[in-house]
């Protein structure tokens, strides 16, 4: 036993001295590291429409982005396979509640861009702790120029002191796409600071009203695969496993703008599933069995856009709807599927994503929504209004004469929540 003990002691010991040297050299450096990131971490804690994130600065992360694994997954607290509840971090249990953004001055990418700031977002895997950069957040951009002004790393693009407003212009890494947000802003200060506060809207899925954030995705179209419509077609139809013996076929618009998406049609999919379109309710959307033909079918439509069927994050798939015709509060009806799970409102880069689509002759959303203006619902100027299991949301997009996106806008609110440090 003694024995075991000392051997012990040496290995600690032996342990203790490698780190102390890889701590002394990367400092030597001037490299940041794994072993040279502080624990605990600065951090802001904020809401995004209906998402809620850590933001770092990328000065206090590790320059490999390799090395965030560990510390992101110790914030979030997964892997979580057993309770998925993430009680031992800062997470939720919901996809909404598990990411993360690192914000930094531009690098030449994005200085090229004339940008203002860059990010990278990351969706932290409740259950398996993967990290996925395959997209972005639309919610937790809005909140991007907010953090950065609050943190002096940069300073307000435009600023209109009449209406005290002001602009930033950010550059997401994941989808090397620019975005502007606008927000109201106090000049009492040395400098512009964002106000939050201001009861000028609601957003359906958060209490209250809050300041208006107008978020402007610049050129939206190819964020990941460089096309609008990856496959060249509005429509395809896609081949997909099915419980029975023989494959089954759905029809699907596989868009690509702020994030790539597959759109499918209720009627479709109630047709797979042997049941009548109106019986699929909410709670049915949500059940296990829908959700497993869903993911095949996504699956199938990554692999059609050329993306990776098994990165759960991206594409996103949504089923499509037309409302009731006495209803006339929403021209599409959607029902959004995040990380395999039915989100409870819409996330908001597939919200983008289907204003965009509604606007591009021959897909699905764009027959649902001209079905639905013909009977009386109208959308302002280039906005259609989308009905979520959480309320309704109002996205728009601008086409250049060719056809070309030219940007795609929400409004979106946010909160402070938190300021501190996290440990990891």
């Amino acid at each position: 036993m003694q024995i075991l003990n000392k051997i012990i002691v040496v290995i600690a010991v032996f342990i203790a001295a490698v780190s102390a040297t890889a701590f002394a050299e990367a400092e030597g450096r001037g490299v940041r590291t794994l072993v040279t990131t502080a624990n605990p971490l600065p951090a802001t804690f904020l809401r995004g429409g209906t998402s809620k994130g850590i933001f770092l600065k990328r000065s206090d992360l590790p320059e490999d982005p390799a090395e965030w694994t560990p510390i992101f997954q110790s914030i979030m607290g997964s892997p979580d396979p057993e309770y998925r509840r993430q009680l031992n971090g800062m997470g939720g249990g919901v996809s909404s509640l598990s990411k993360i953004c690192v914000v930094g001055a531009p690098s030449t990418p994005a200085r090229e861009s004339g940008t203002d700031i860059e990010y990278t977002f990351v969706q932290v895997g409740i259950e398996d702790g993967v990290l996925d950069l395959s997209g972005n957040c639309g919610n937790l951009s809005s909140m991007i120029g907010v953090f950065a002004l609050d943190e002096g790393l940069c300073s307000a693009r435009n600023v209109d002191e009449g209406n005290r407003l002001a602009t930033v212009r950010s550059f997401n890494n994941n989808t090397s796409k620019v975005i502007d947000t606008t927000f109201p802003i106090s000049l009492s200060e040395e400098r512009p600071l964002p106000v939050l506060d201001i009861p000028q809207v609601e957003m359906a899925g958060v209490p209250g009203k809050a300041s208006r954030i107008v978020l402007q995705f610049v050129n939206p179209g190819g964020a990941r695969t460089g096309k609008l419509l990856p496959t060249g077609n509005p429509v395809d139809t896609l081949d997909f496993a099915s419980d029975s013996s023989s494959p089954s076929q759905i029809h699907a618009s596989l868009v690509d703008a702020t994030n790539p998406t597959v759109f499918i049609a209720a009627e479709g999919l109630a047709r797979i599933l042997g049941i009548q379109e109106d019986a699929m309710t909410t709670k049915y959307y949500a059940s296990a069995e829908v959700e497993a033909v869903l993911e095949r079918i996504r699956q199938a439509g990554a692999e059609c856009m050329g993306l990776d069927p098994a990165a759960k994050a991206q594409p996103k798939i949504a089923v499509l709807s037309k409302p009731a015709q006495e209803s006339g509060d929403a021209d599409i009806i959607i029902h959004a599927f995040s990380m395999g799970v039915l989100h409870k409102a819409v996330p908001m880069t597939v919200g983008l994503c289907l204003g965009v689509a509604a606007g591009v002759e021959g897909t699905l959303a764009h027959d649902i929504a001209v079905k639905t203006r013909s009977k009386g619902v109208v959308g302002l100027g280039g906005m259609i209004k989308i009905r979520h299991p959480g309320g309704v949301v109002e996205v728009g997009a601008d086409f250049a004469g060719d056809g070309n996106v030219v940007n795609a806008q929400v409004v979106r609110t946010g909160r402070r929540l938190m300021k501190g440090v996290v440990w990891w």
